[in-house]
Formats: C-alpha cells, structure tokens, sequence
C-alpha cells in the first residue's frame, strides 16, 4: 500500500480551453490544490504549473501539464522520474468520454482507453498508475469527439461533473494514504 505522491490533472494549456470539457483533470487538481492550500506555480523545466504541499498529513506533488493534451508525457514523464516517484504512487485524473456526466472512477492500471493524454504517457511509465475518470459523455458518433471535448458542457452537464469533483474530493484521505480499495469503494459507489 504506496501513499499517493503525484496527482497530475490532465487538460489543454490556456485560457480558450480552461472551460472545456476535456480540462475536468485539470478541475480536479484545481480545486484540490484551492482545498489545501497548495499553490501552483510555474515550473519551465516540466512543462507545467507545479506545486507541493501537506493534504491529509502526506507530502504531495502535484503537476498540471502546459503542454497540449497528446504531448502530456513531456511533463509527466520527466517529472515523476526526477522526483524517483513509482507509477504506483501517481494518480492521474482526467475526462473519460465513456462516462455520463456526474459519474466518477477511481481505477489503476489499464490501457489508455483511446485517451491521447494517456497515450502519451503509459508507454514510458508503464500503466500501473491509478486514474481519477471524470465522466463528460459521448457525442455519439466518433466524428464528433474532438468537438466535444474542446467545447464547454451546458450548465445541467457542468453542474453534474462539479459535484463528482467535489465527491472525489470528500474522499481524498484514503486515497491519499493509500487505501486505494477504500477509495475505490467510496468514489465509485457516487451516484449523480
């Protein structure tokens, strides 16, 4: 049982892409940077705002990438290496198509699932990382991905991953200690 060490949120850089649907990993990071008072700076030598700080009693880094989404391993991968931080002490949240807005996974391992943050990440860590899945839903037809996850979400859609944010949040202790199966239990048993 590794404590989490690294929480990476996983979006687009800037502030056209801030309100999108495919920014909810940064949302996450965000906000758990706001709860404990962690700030994020800029951190030129991994492509990203960076911070660290106490969140319930444990030493955590946390990165959200600049780097475009596809290129997310150019800070990822950099990062944890230096800090010698293992795949399984990192959580990465980010938007999961295959989910209806307002639900909520916690998992570990697997493949990238089609996720282009994720693509560019698992085969230089390997995927034995746990990841924080933000249900934003699907278009419908593949053609119409790439619009829907850079555009925003109408309010009733927003206002559903907001909560799932905020649930995930509330049950940051046992993941940050490290009882992921607690976790897994309390995030995922979440119900819109």
């Amino acid at each position: 049982m590794k404590n989490i060490s690294l929480i990476v949120g996983l979006g687009n850089p800037g502030s056209q892409y801030s309100q999108t649907r495919h920014n909810a990993g940064f949302w996450f990071v965000e906000r758990l940077a706001e709860q404990y008072n962690i700030s994020l700076k800029t951190d030129a030598k991994f492509f990203a705002l960076s911070g660290r700080g106490q969140i319930e009693g444990h030493d955590v880094r946390l990165l959200l990438p600049t780097t475009f989404m596809n290129k997310s391993g150019q800070s990822v991968i950099p990062f944890s290496k230096f800090y010698q931080i293992p795949p399984e002490s990192i959580l990465i949240a980010h938007d999961e198509l295959d989910m209806n807005p307002g639900v909520i996974r916690l998992k570990t391992g697997g493949g990238h699932g089609g996720h282009n943050g994720l693509k560019d990440i698992v085969p230089h860590i390997g995927a034995n990382f746990h990841r924080l899945r933000i249900g934003i839903g699907h278009p419908g037809s593949k053609e119409r991905v790439a619009g829907h996850v850079l555009t925003k979400a109408p309010r009733s859609e927003q206002d559903l991953i907001d909560d799932a944010i905020h649930h995930a949040l509330s049950r940051s202790r046992p993941l940050i200690h490290g009882d992921i199966q607690k976790a897994m239990n309390e995030i995922n048993a979440y119900k819109p």
